[in-house]
């Protein structure tokens, strides 16, 4: 296991951490509703109040952070601990927002697909178009819950198409170095998928078995991830608390312990990129370590 500090503590559930250049760290809190900053010295600013359940995020190209909102959940406390559940009474569904890190200013940018409502946006990432692709996990209630779907969109709010559809619990999303590989880890069933990317916002089609490069045996659950410089994806894991990383080429994962049960997203910033910021969710921290290879440097993420 490797040696952890701890940046921050006293989190909402952490989720979508962004290293940027000056040595904070932005993330959202998803049982606050916040889009919050942590500070080098370990300060904690709120940015913005988003409300419902900012999840997902990334730097666009106006330089603005964009935030998936899964529209909240229920939470359960279990042994001091906040766990997210099925969709909350005050629910109003999903939406994708851009918050202008200056002023804290708010855009709601898209709330529908073709007139289908997102009902759980989690994940998100850019491509080097300017275009962004994103997961939507949708919400569970008592007795059912909705399929999932991955999206293409532009930054401006101008465009939106889905991609995939029907896919179980859709969660992570990220790009290989080259851009031309999708990648979409599937929380229910701990599955790695890996799509061709044929265009800005257009992948290459095949059956669901057929895309998978990774899953597991045990009893674990995959969430965000990150890709580092060898094109490595790193997924971090529930239950199994850690981040299994997947070779490109599909290969033996391998999993790296981390000290938190709810361990849900990874970022890479630092010297090099070879610091990778943790989201320990259950335990509300963000922690830090040395990583074994150089993250991957993200598209309109300054440096």
């Amino acid at each position: 296991m490797p040696s952890f500090t701890e940046i921050a503590s006293g989190l909402q559930f952490p989720e979508g951490p962004i290293a940027l250049p000056d040595g904070s760290v932005l993330l959202v809190e998803i049982r606050r509703g916040t889009l919050s900053r942590v500070l080098p010295g370990g300060r904690v600013e709120v940015v913005a109040q988003l409300g419902g359940g900012p999840n997902g995020a990334a730097i666009g190209p106006d330089g603005r952070c964009y935030v998936c909102n899964n529209g909240g959940f229920e939470w359960t406390e279990h042994d001091g601990a906040w766990i997210p559940g099925h969709q909350p009474a005050d629910y109003a569904g999903g939406r994708i927002e851009a918050v202008d890190l200056e002023t804290g200013a708010v855009e709601v940018l898209y709330t529908h697909c073709d007139g289908v409502p997102l009902k759980g946006p989690n994940d998100i990432v850019f491509d080097r178009h300017g275009g962004f692709y994103f997961t939507d996990l949708g919400k569970s209630r008592q007795r059912e819950m909705d399929h999932g779907g991955v999206y293409y969109a532009t930054a401006d709010g101008s465009m939106i198409r889905e991609l995939l559809f029907p896919l179980a619990t859709p969660n992570g999303i990220g790009l290989s170095p080259a851009g031309d590989r999708l990648y979409v880890a599937q929380t229910s069933s701990c599955r790695l998928l890996g799509y061709d990317v044929t265009g800005p916002g257009a992948i290459r089609h095949t059956m669901e078995w057929e895309a998978v490069l990774a899953g597991s045996a045990q009893f674990q659950m995959f969430d965000s991830r990150a890709v580092d410089a060898a094109g490595n994806v790193c997924v971090a894991t529930l239950i199994n608390g850690g981040i299994t990383i997947v070779p490109p080429d599909g290969g033996a994962p391998r999993h790296v312990p981390v000290p938190d049960a709810m361990t849900t997203n990874i970022c890479f910033g630092g010297a090099g990129l070879r610091t990778a910021y943790i989201t320990a969710s259950m335990s509300g921290r963000l922690l830090a370590c040395e990583w074994e290879m150089p993250g991957l440097a993200l598209n309109f993420l300054p440096r």
